[in-house]
């Protein structure tokens, strides 16, 4: 079994600057009072600043992760309980945990079959009178379709949250894919292409959600100005420290480097694989690129007769590490029974019957349990014979055409 390299990014930058604010003794520096630390310390504001202009957005809030940030994000909407926000099945289960913590309703879309994000024709099947906003997920690190989601959002006058946690390099028509949302954000968790161990940060255009997200970030116990709406908001402690921040200053650096990596190893898949029939490469469309978080591919069942996991578990005995699934939310048990904090609760806030039986989703249930394949890039730093190895491990799958009908 081969054994490929893991993708460290953490070096004598990151050392170097970590051990600074150890020196330095101050390793947090937020205070629940109105002042300039009400907002962080100087490496927690240098990383933010260098944010604003990486992505060139007005307000970037760091927090201690992107499950952190989703809830920060979903709460600045300052919706009503009971109202509903669309999101796709396919997605960690923050997204929804996000949603139902502010006692609001996710409504799963399903997902597209050839690029794996929400779909959005289903995105306006789903829409309802207690429809508020749309949360989209730019999965396995490619950009959800926000040119038809704006124009989706912008007819039902819904607002947009984008989850790039996996994209943080991907562009549409040479734009920062998350320019496109009212609210975006990455994650910084260690198996995302930059880390800072653990953390992540919401950006924003929208000034009275900038200011939300800050005061749910610092307890919501201190008003940023005496006139702030925001000012009875619910808060924790979702901030993020000093050392993180220094590390995400040296890491942010480094991060065009790091997807263009990830760009030209799939740029030596696609080359190697594309002639195998039956075999589903990632589809990139026309001003959209690609941050290869996963290598994201599926089977055509019509052609290939093996089952994908028989597929799977031959390469993964080659030590080609290939995921075959990927959770479908609304059919995990808290969906089904409807169980968050109690019984039917958020759910009886809401007069409607919200549909989450299997089959309201079909191509992602159909991928999850029958076609899809996915090879982590962004967890390895493969080299150019690795490549041919696996290029190699999957020809030799397909030229024993036990395969093919």
């Amino acid at each position: 079994m081969k054994n490929f390299k893991k993708m460290i990014t953490i070096g004598k930058e990151e050392f170097k600057s970590a051990s600074k604010v150890i020196k330095s003794g101050q390793l947090s520096f937020f205070l629940g009072e109105k002042s300039k630390e009400f907002y962080g310390g100087h490496n927690v504001q240098k990383f933010e600043n260098n944010i604003k202009k990486f992505y060139k957005v007005k307000h970037a809030i760091t927090l201690n992760s992107w499950t952190s940030g989703l809830i920060c994000a979903v709460g600045a909407l300052n919706l009503k309980p009971g109202d509903e926000i669309i999101l796709p099945t396919w997605t960690m289960t923050a997204c929804a945990a996000a949603i139902l913590h502010w006692n609001y309703i996710p409504v799963f879309a399903d997902i597209n079959s050839n690029t794996f994000n929400i779909s959005e024709s289903d995105i306006e099947k789903k829409i309802s009178k207690r429809t508020k906003a749309i949360m989209s997920v730019d999965i396995f690190g490619y950009p959800a379709n926000l040119i038809k989601i704006k124009k989706i959002a912008k007819k039902y006058n819904l607002k947009i949250i984008s989850d790039c946690a996996q994209s943080p390099y991907s562009f549409i028509n040479n734009k920062h894919a998350c320019n496109y949302a009212d609210i975006a954000g990455f994650s910084y968790n260690y198996h995302k292409h930059i880390n800072t161990g653990e953390g992540g940060v919401v950006v924003t255009n929208n000034d009275i959600y900038a200011k939300r997200i800050k005061l749910i970030r610092n307890h919501g116990e201190k008003i940023i100005d005496e006139k702030d709406e925001g000012k009875n908001i619910i808060g924790y402690n979702f901030r993020l420290g000093e050392i993180e921040a220094a590390i995400g200053i040296e890491q942010l650096k480094k991060l065009k480097k790091i997807v263009k990596k990830k760009q030209q190893t799939a740029k030596i898949l696609f080359s190697g694989l594309k002639n195998l029939k039956g075999l589903n490469l990632p589809v990139i469309e026309k001003n959209f690129t690609h941050s290869y978080y996963v290598f994201a591919m599926s089977i055509n069942t019509n052609i290939i007769k093996t089952k994908t996991s028989d597929i799977k578990n031959f390469l993964n005995e080659k030590g080609i590490k290939i995921s075959n699934k990927y959770q479908n939310l609304h059919l995990l048990p808290i969906f089904q029974n409807k169980v968050a904090y109690d019984k039917n609760f958020p759910w009886k806030l809401n007069k409607r019957k919200i549909n989450y039986k299997k089959g309201i989703c079909p191509n992602a249930e159909y991928l999850h349990d029958k076609s899809f394949m996915g090879l982590n890039l962004c967890n390895f730093d493969y080299s150019d014979q690795d490549m041919k190895y696996i290029i190699k491990c999957f020809k030799s799958i397909w030229e024993k055409k036990v395969l093919f009908f």
